[in-house]
């Protein structure tokens, strides 16, 4: 069984940045395609970033310049950093491996 706890998330201003962690027990993610989607009231969940088996990155174009994944191999841990946030990027985010998906962390940006 895989479980997938995320973690960094809360209030920030406008322009401000948070980094969100996913860690993984159950399995060695090392190697893993992992993904961030989010959730904002009232919509889809939609994607934000991906990270490939080979560590290549992939974005929304709304993130693009502003979002990076990344990942600890060490740590079996996946990372958002997230700057020049905007109201918009308010969401609940949830980090997915395969059917697996994780609990969720709030971010309320504030204009």
């Amino acid at each position: 069984q895989v479980q997938l706890v995320e973690s960094g998330g809360g209030l920030v201003q406008a322009g401000g940045s948070l980094r969100l962690s996913c860690t993984a027990s159950g399995r060695t993610i090392t190697n893993a395609v992992m993904e961030w989607f989010r959730q904002a009231p009232g919509k889809e969940r939609d994607l934000v970033a991906g990270i490939s088996w080979s560590d290549s990155t992939y974005y929304a174009d709304s993130v693009k310049g502003r979002f990076t994944i990344s990942r600890d191999k060490v740590k079996n841990t996946v990372y958002l950093q997230m700057n020049m946030l905007k109201p918009e990027d308010t969401a609940v985010y949830y980090c997915r491996y395969n059917v697996y998906w994780g609990q969720g962390t709030q971010v309320t940006v504030s204009s």
